[in-house]
């Protein structure tokens, strides 16, 4: 199987546990190790969890760049499922420097065209883009390896939604 298809699986899973979590926030263990429970590598487990405990350590600051983002839109009315998907496009974007910005972008584009509204895709590309636009210009982007591969993805994605 593809890494890049075997990472959009493990996004999936820390979406689905980063969802549970919102709703209850009681028993991240637990939850994490059961929707992972059926991954058979160590090495994708670990990523997963490294993602999940990344947002959640850094969600305040993940949720400030999204509300600088959203003119005149207040973070309640994000669906639950867009406002997560932004976090994890965020938090790679920023502490993941191996995962180039165009995969992380994409990434979260591709799993809201499956999991949340019909224009969820363009506003996310929307966002992150603005995100990453903003990071580079900061110097803030922190990109090693595979993660210096081509940055630029403005409209990457919107044609096909």
């Amino acid at each position: 199987m593809a890494q890049l298809y075997k990472r959009r699986i493990l996004r999936e899973k820390v979406l689905q546990i980063l969802y549970a979590y919102e709703l209850n926030k009681d028993g991240l263990n637990a939850l994490t190790e059961g929707v992972i429970s059926d991954i058979a590598s160590e090495k994708e487990k670990e990523f997963a969890r490294l993602l999940v405990y990344r947002v959640l350590g850094h969600i305040d600051e993940l949720d400030e760049k999204i509300n600088e983002r959203v003119d005149n839109w207040e973070m309640g009315r994000i669906a639950i499922i867009d406002k997560i998907l932004l976090r994890i496009g965020i938090c790679e974007l920023l502490y993941f420097p191996d995962i180039p910005p165009k995969v992380s972008i994409n990434e979260s584009i591709e799993i809201a065209k499956n999991f949340s509204t019909a224009s969820s895709g363009k506003f996310i590309n929307g966002i992150l883009d603005a995100i990453l636009i903003e990071i580079k210009e900061k110097g803030e982007l922190n990109k090693t390896g595979r993660g210096l591969l081509d940055e630029s993805v403005s409209k990457t994605n919107t044609d096909d939604e």
